[in-house]
């Protein structure tokens, strides 16, 4: 099958979806989760591009990359790390991240993230690929002096604003050899491809589905490269997948 490229945009005052191909919307009659092939409407020019996803939660794998848990100084984890962001973090491509008052330092975190195609419980890593509907740009954006300070994750990586997601869903392409960029304003900070993941996608979703039921819309976050730094506000952070596009964010206080 061919990639297909699934945007949600505002359209007439609705959110809608629509399939996207050489810069041309349609928008998709019926569920984006009953495909592989979406019928479409009519040729529509979006008023604004927002999150490709409402997840009910997005479920994050940490130091995924052998060259970021170098960087924070961390033995290769046995087992996946996970935790979860809730679904308020979520914003979509061009939206403000917005760096809480009195958080320290707040970090970037270009990611590749998995969207989940259908309920999936306990599922094995051979079959994971069933289960996904496609691919996405995340940044997990992380509050690093309280993850240091904090037992767990969940202040760090939950504040409101801090799971930037899109630009839009890519159906049909392989995850497991995706260039992924980083960008800080002007300056390329991160740089790696998913060949370099420690726990594959298969591994993960194995992983997460023995512990918690993903439903369709979930987005699995797989991990960051090195290159991780911190935001300031007016910044502005892209993260580059290839065969995705680009997710671009501003900062402010």
């Amino acid at each position: 099958m061919s990639v297909q490229k699934i945007y949600r945009v505002e359209h007439e005052g609705a959110a809608r979806y629509a399939l996207e191909q050489d810069g041309v919307f349609r928008l998709i009659e019926g569920d984006v989760f009953a495909g592989p092939t979406y019928k479409t409407g009519a040729v529509i020019t979006p008023k604004k591009i927002l999150a490709p996803m409402t997840p009910s939660k997005v479920v994050a794998i940490g130091l995924n990359y052998k060259d970021h848990a170098a960087e924070r100084n961390k033995p290769l984890p046995p087992e996946p790390l996970m935790f979860m962001k809730p679904s308020t973090t979520v914003i979509g491509p061009g939206d403000t991240i917005r760096l809480p008052a009195g958080a320290g330092r707040v970090d970037y975190e270009a990611e590749m993230g998995v969207v989940i195609g259908k309920r999936a419980y306990r599922v094995p890593a051979s079959r994971a690929a069933d289960y996904i509907l496609g691919v996405t740009c995340i940044n997990d954006v992380t509050a690093r002096d309280l993850q240091t300070k904090d037992v767990q994750y969940t202040r760090a990586k939950g504040f409101d604003t801090f799971a930037p997601l899109g630009p839009c869903v890519a159906v049909g392409l392989d995850p497991s050899a995706l260039d992924i960029e980083g960008w800080l304003n002007d300056e390329k900070r991160q740089s790696s491809n998913t060949r370099q993941l420690i726990f594959t996608v298969g591994d993960i979703i194995a992983f997460i589905t023995a512990v918690m039921t993903l439903l369709p819309g979930d987005v699995v976050a797989t991990g960051t490269p090195a290159g991780i730094g911190a935001l300031k506000p007016g910044d502005r952070f892209t993260v580059k997948i290839a065969g995705i596009g680009e997710l671009s964010n501003p900062v402010i206080e």
